[in-house]
């Protein structure tokens, strides 16, 4: 290791030491995070060119899909895109949680925006062998990070196929750390929670094009797909350095994942088959007292914690766990 190195390595243990996270993403802070960086530019800068261009190669491989879309932005910004570029006729929401009712909401303004949907319906994640009739879309949010829920992305592909449904997924909980995506018709996702990367981009993956064009130069698809505009330069250049090394990343959250399963075996509430990598729900209050830590807050009146396993993917495949020690319990009252 170089002085170079030492020197971001030394800056990236100081900046995650003072801070401990339990949150959803972005991740602790990776020394690839910042030696990814470089001044850059959109337009006639071919180092940034072929940087971007490897990034979404690495994106494409890891989800299977034939194209993506690059933007500057949150993944609620693609979530949006994505429903007003891909959605028509008869939509299915999957119900699990805060996530799946802000994409109910997103299918619903665009029923009444692009004319190009014709009824929305919703449906109980733990009625999905009950749903009958015909659709032309299912919709799903296959890691709920509101109440640490997983739907098996496989699933979700047979219950679209069994009514003639395409399938489209929020992905962002659960692109980098889950199987399956290449399942989905288009997904979207952002580029931090299990990409590792820091916050500002968001990214649209599909196989076909859609069948309708948005009267908007900023939400129309093609617009981010002939990078009409600034794009998320640095977002994606701090995705450069850690994609060639994001199974040895990912090892961290999986080490993580199973410790805090065993350590808080008494309080899980969800089956293996439902457990997400990024979180877990349990039916207790996870406290501290240690002023370095940042506990998640979901987005939900939820009985209850939960807790999120990014905050050792700086030590990779070496993380132990050992940052849930500073973790506190106390019982709820029933």
């Amino acid at each position: 290791m170089d002085n170079q190195q030492k020197t971001i390595q030394n800056f990236v243990n100081d900046r995650n030491h003072s801070k401990k996270l339990f949150t959803a993403g972005p991740a602790s802070l990776l020394p690839e995070n910042l030696t990814g960086l470089r001044p850059c530019f959109g337009r006639g800068d071919e180092d940034y060119s072929q940087v971007e261009e490897s990034v979404l190669m690495h994106l494409k491989k890891m989800t299977g899909h034939t194209h993506i879309a690059r933007l500057q932005g949150s993944a609620s910004l693609a979530l949006e895109i994505m429903s007003l570029n891909f959605l028509y006729g008869d939509v299915l929401v999957v119900q699990t949680g805060y996530y799946s009712d802000r994409m109910f909401w997103l299918a619903e303004s665009a029923e009444r925006r692009i004319k190009q949907i014709r009824q929305v319906d919703t449906i109980h994640w733990q009625e999905l062998d009950k749903t009958a009739g015909n659709y032309d879309w299912i919709i799903a949010c296959s890691t709920e990070t509101s109440c640490g829920l997983k739907i098996e992305i496989p699933e979700l592909r047979k219950t679209a196929d069994r009514i003639g449904a395409k399938l489209m997924l929020d992905a962002t909980a659960s692109v980098g750390l889950e199987n399956g995506h290449e399942n989905a018709d288009v997904i979207s996702y952002s580029s931090c929670k299990g990409l590792f990367g820091i916050t500002g981009a968001c990214f649209i993956a599909f196989n076909h094009m859609p069948n309708h064009e948005i009267d908007s130069f900023y939400l129309n698809l093609a617009t981010h797909l002939e990078k009409r505009m600034t794009g998320p330069y640095h977002s994606i250049a701090s995705l450069a350095d850690v994609l060639p090394k994001h199974n040895e990343i990912r090892q961290s959250v999986i080490i993580n994942k199973k410790k805090f399963l065993t350590d808080y075996k008494k309080w899980v509430q969800y089956p293996d088959n439902n457990q997400p990598l990024l979180c877990t729900y349990v039916d207790c209050e996870i406290s501290t007292n240690d002023s370095s830590v940042i506990l998640y807050k979901p987005r939900s009146d939820l009985r209850g914690s939960v807790v999120c396993h990014l905050g050792e993917a700086h030590l990779a495949e070496n993380a132990k766990g050992m940052i849930q020690n500073v973790l506190e319990v106390k019982e709820v009252q029933k």
